[in-house]
């Protein structure tokens, strides 16, 4: 069985820093994209961040460009999300998810899952609050 168990979350001051993590057991796939995604009260779910387990390949949302970096370990199956220079509109419930790229290899995004409903799995969500 799949499990996805996301942690790191909390409260902090704008211009902070926050270390999630997601830990992922019963899915040891090599080739898979690995998704942070974020929601707000009243807003729709948003993918931030995504990266090739494959390969490395990432994507930001331009909301957290040169703020946020997502990384993978694949020694722990663990993606990690650093979030620096946090801003109050940074403030969700953060959530990670995984999925298999329906391929095949072809332009140098050909890995990525954009939307929630390509994504299999998903973690329980780690709140994230950021104060002015």
């Amino acid at each position: 069985q799949v499990h996805l168990v996301e942690s790191g979350g909390g409260s902090v001051q704008a211009g902070g820093s926050l270390r999630l993590s997601c830990a992922v057991s019963g899915y040891t796939y090599s080739r898979k994209c690995m998704g942070w995604f974020r929601q707000a009260p009243g807003k729709e779910r948003e993918n931030v961040a995504a990266i090739y387990t494959g390969g490395g390949g990432t994507y930001y949302a331009d909301s957290v460009k040169g703020r946020f970096a997502i990384s993978f370990d694949s020694a722990k199956n663990t993606v990690y999300l650093q979030m620096n220079s946090l801003k109050p509109e940074d403030t969700a419930m953060y959530y990670c998810a995984a999925g298999v790229p329906p391929g095949p290899p072809g332009a140098d995004d050909w890995w990525l899952l954009l939307r929630a409903d390509e994504y299999n799995f998903w973690g329980q969500g780690t709140q994230v609050t950021v104060s002015s």
